[in-house]
């Protein structure tokens, strides 16, 4: 049989890509043709052809994200997450085999606004339209950090008080460039979050609500709400412009609802909610936690690092990570990049160990098993946790609390060695990029946890002929 397939995350890094090599070689295993399009973080990428669809027996779509089917009427279509894909590839063929997937006909073809009803039933809208917001505000952070890393890095000279920027040197503006992303950070993230619950007519109240949220000035406070306040500004934008969008009005007026009325009536309200209302209890709340922070020394440090490394392993990329993150991500511009230090050698620690047990203890491991720990490896490298997600799939009740293990042991290193990691990412690329304070320690963070992981997992894991 011939098969042709699209598979889509919502992030479009690991999950699309993963999900696309295990569909591909489970098809070659089974004795089928399969080409497989991914919709990346990059765009699309080995498109599907009009001729490929027409000679296809099947179509496979493993996607955690809204994917245009128009092109696959008469053909029979199967509908899976992304994490299908890649933990049941077999068995999503095998449907095709004993002739169990409809054919899907224009008929049956939804409106828009049932594609997104289903789909916001299927999904966790707060944490949905959070991660929108996420995913649009991590490239700012990222070149806020970057920059600002290697700014210090490259131009910083060492006085009493620290590294200090010369005055009108090239690296003191490349400095300024990026506090200018940083500034775009919480803006942003209100202003996609506000859109991903109201579409477009969301993004202005959102973005404007981001920035009376990050600047106390607005309601008499020195700090800010910060990130916790975008949050709240994305969420009430949202809300209220999706309330406003279903008033009845007279039909002289709807040309100028969405270019006119909704956002300035939004705008206001949720201005106005901020400044009289909400601004200066989140700005407590941010100085409060900001404290805490500060505060934490010894034991209470340990806690922490503890729960933010066991949140990062738990689930590879999936809800409990990202809240981890998020608040990692955040923690930098707080000016607690110690937080995502703990964070960055956490992320890594999962794929790299079990690349590490798969060389330590190869009777325990399958062939495929350990190609696939030279893969997890790579992706460890580049700090991308999702590498051990085929081995959690294959056996989760000895992977996952080792892997957590792990990344707890490497966490609490890293924040008790105040390493500090100045990017919303993790793995030793984040080194590569001097966006690592304590780089010694950063790696020794790592290689302990790795260490870890591999010698539990194998201690657990039986060889394979005996679990045959």
């Amino acid at each position: 049989m011939k098969f042709v397939a699209i598979t889509s995350c919502p992030n479009g890094i690991a999950h699309t890509y993963m999900a696309a090599e295990k569909l591909a070689k489970a098809a070659e295993r089974m004795g089928h043709e399969m080409k497989v399009e991914t919709q990346g973080s990059i765009g699309v990428e080995n498109e599907l052809t009009r001729e490929d669809i027409e000679q296809a027996d099947g179509v496979i779509i493993a996607a955690d994200k809204q994917v245009d089917k128009s092109r696959f009427r008469g053909k029979r279509v199967l509908e899976v997450s992304v994490t299908d894909g890649i933990r049941r590839p077999e068995e999503l063929i095998a449907r095709f085999e004993r002739n169990e997937v409809p054919v899907y006909e224009k008929e049956k073809l939804k409106s828009v606004a049932e594609a997104k009803k289903e789909r916001n039933e299927k999904q966790n809208p707060i944490y949905r339209n959070l991660m929108n917001g996420v995913s649009y505000m991590i490239p700012f952070v990222v070149i806020g950090g970057l920059l600002i890393a290697l700014s210090l890095a490259l131009g910083g000279e060492p006085t009493a008080k620290g590294l200090v920027i010369p005055e009108g040197s090239i690296w003191n503006r490349i400095l300024s460039v990026g506090v200018a992303s940083f500034t775009f950070m919480v803006p942003i993230l209100s202003g996609f979050i506000a859109v991903s619950i109201a579409d477009r007519p969301g993004l202005a109240p959102g973005m404007v609500g981001g920035y009376i949220a990050a600047n106390g000035s607005f309601y008499g406070s020195d700090a800010g709400a910060g990130f916790i306040g975008g949050i709240i500004a994305g969420f009430l934008a949202g809300y209220i412009v999706k309330a406003i969008k279903r008033i009845r009005v007279p039909q002289m007026i709807q040309p100028i609802m969405p270019i006119l009325v909704i956002p300035i009536v939004s705008s206001l309200l949720v201005a106005a909610s901020f400044i009289f209302v909400i601004g200066q209890p989140i700005a407590g709340i941010m100085e409060g936690l900001t404290s805490w922070l500060n505060s934490m020394q010894g034991a209470s440090k340990v806690v922490l690092a503890m729960v933010l490394g066991a949140m990062i392993a738990f689930d590879m990329g999936g809800p409990v990570n990202k809240v981890a993150f998020l608040f990692g991500s955040a923690m930098i511009a707080e000016g607690h990049a110690n937080i995502m230090g703990s964070i960055a050698v956490a992320i890594c620690i999962p794929p790299l160990g079990l690349g590490l047990a798969t060389l330590l203890g190869k009777a325990k491991y399958t062939d495929e098993e350990r190609e696939a720990g030279k893969a997890a490896l790579a992706m460890g490298l580049v700090g991308i946790t999702e590498g051990a997600i085929p081995f959690a799939a294959r056996d989760p009740l000895r992977v996952i609390p080792s892997i957590m293990i792990g990344s707890m042991v490497g966490a609490v290193i890293a924040m008790l060695s105040n390493v500090a990691d100045h990017v919303p990412h993790g793995g030793p690329i984040v080194a590569v990029f001097r966006a690592v304070d304590n780089v010694p320690m950063f790696f020794i963070s790592i290689v302990i946890g790795m260490i870890v992981t591999a010698l539990l997992v194998n201690a657990v894991k039986k060889p394979v002929d005996v679990e045959k």
